[in-house]
Order: C-alpha cells, then structure tokens, then sequence
C-alpha cells in the first residue's frame, strides 16, 4: 500500500482521535470551571452560616480537591483509557507515594486535627514552632503566619501540633506585666502612687480588673516594683509601648531615680610584713 492509498486512512484516524481529544480538553476545562464554581457557592453558603473562617477555608480546599480528582478521572475515561485498572495503578502507586511521603502525610493529618480542635483562628496572635506572629491562613499542609513586619512565614502543620502552641489573643483581655526598679532610697509608697496614676492615665488600660503594684524582687541595684494592669487582646503592643514611656516620665517628674547596676569595690592594704 503506497503513501496515497494510506492517506485517506490516516486522515480518518486523525480526525477520529483530534475529535477524542478535544473532548477530553473541553471535559477538563469545563469540569475546572465546575469545580470553581461549585467551590464558590460552598464557600457563600458557609460565610452566611458565619462558619468559623478557618475551617471555611479548609473546608472549601478540601471540596475543590476532590472535585478536580473527579474531573481528571473523567477526562482519562474519554479518552478510552479503563479507569478501573487506572484506579487500581493509582492506588499501587499512592501507597508507593505515601511511605515516600511520610511527613507531607503528618502534616495533613495534623492540619485535620487543628480544624477540629481549633487552638487559634485566622487573625489570632500566636506562637508557634518558635515563631510568633498572626495566623494568615491555615491550608492543608501548613500555615501561614503574618510577622510584625509584614514578612510571611510558612510553617508545617506536623511542626505545630508537636510543639506548644501559645494563643496571645484566646481571651478578650490580657495582662501587661512591666517592672520598674527604684533606688533603695526612695519611698516605696509614694513609688508606687506615682506608677498607679501613670498606668491609670492610659487610655489603653481598663478600669476592671483594677492594675496592682508590688513590690516584686529586691535586686542587687534596686527594688523591683511589678506594675500589673489589664487592656484588650489586640491592644497589647501598643500599650505595653505606651505604659513604658508614661512610668519613665512620671518616675522622673517626681524625683524617683531608675538605679544604674552597681558594685561596691573594698580595696584591702596588706603590709610586706
């Protein structure tokens, strides 16, 4: 059979497969398309059912995953190929995938656990693996942490559930713990009238739970007065800036010295003798 005689045939089958696969393309494009749109309204839906953001987002990652397993399966079945054999290839090799990807696996299985225990939520200040920072995003395999300057840090789920986990902004309030050192030879009393009304001239601290001063540690230079008050969660940085500043003032507008650290050097004379 010549060249001429085989062309017809050629065409045929080029037609018949070029047709095949632009099934297959359109089946994936379209099915992508679906699965966005099907995410979409998953995601409205539970935004107006005020579902807690975090989970929301895991929730929809999770749905547009297995929408787009469905699609690629259905585009290799229009293709002609069995898919019960592909399955079964599939599985043969995620077994091969999973023992090779053991810790990716963990991560997962600790991204579960963290949507359903919930230890933070997006926005939350937290510290993590040694890290602190607020919660940006929680996705499948890791979290996504917003530092104070702006920088981003990933860090893997499995890292975080093994590690302590501190929540600064679990409870709507929180304790400013500062310490002021005073001289030996200053009043304590009037030390401490002087850094409640400082404190108590924040707008930053709150009237309940009344602040405290008290008398902490007597150090080697000085008399340690902790100076404890109360403000909102998400005002922690601010205030603990501006707290600062208002005690050093006051100290100096009444005279009370912030000690140096100090060493008391005796020098003995020995005779030759």
């Amino acid at each position: 059979m010549n060249f001429e005689e085989l062309m017809p045939t050629l065409i045929d089958y080029g037609i018949q497969w070029g047709l095949v696969f632009l099934k297959a393309i359109a089946i994936f494009v379209i099915g992508r398309i679906a699965a966005g749109v099907i995410t979409n309204i998953l995601n409205r839906v539970m935004k107006r059912s005020k579902m807690d953001d975090m989970l929301r987002k895991f929730i929809r990652n999770i749905a547009y995953a297995a929408l787009m397993v469905f699609v690629v399966i259905a585009t290799i079945s229009s293709l002609g190929i069995q898919t019960a054999s592909l399955v079964a290839i599939l599985g043969a090799a995620g077994l091969a995938i999973g023992l090779a990807l053991q810790g990716s696996l963990a991560n997962f299985a600790a991204g579960v656990l963290m949507i359903l225990f919930r230890p933070y939520k997006l926005g939350d200040l937290v510290e993590v693996a040694g890290t602190t920072g607020f919660v940006e995003e929680v996705d499948i395999l890791t979290t996504s942490l917003r530092m104070p300057d702006k920088t981003k840090v990933v860090i893997p789920n499995g890292q975080i559930m093994d590690a302590k986990i501190i929540n600064y902004m679990d409870s709507p309030v929180r304790r400013l713990d500062l310490v002021a050192g005073i001289s030996y030879g200053d009043d304590i009393d009037k030390a401490r009238d002087v850094l409640m009304d400082a404190v108590r001239a924040s707008d930053y601290v709150l009237d309940e739970p009344k602040p405290t001063v008290t008398v902490a540690s007597l150090g080697d230079s000085s008399v340690n007065l902790a100076v404890r008050s109360w403000i909102k969660s998400s005002d922690y940085a601010p205030a603990s800036h501006e707290v600062t500043e208002r005690i050093k003032k006051a100290l100096d507008a009444n005279g009370i010295s912030i000690p140096f650290p100090q060493r008391d050097v005796h020098i003995y004379k020995h005779d030759d003798d």
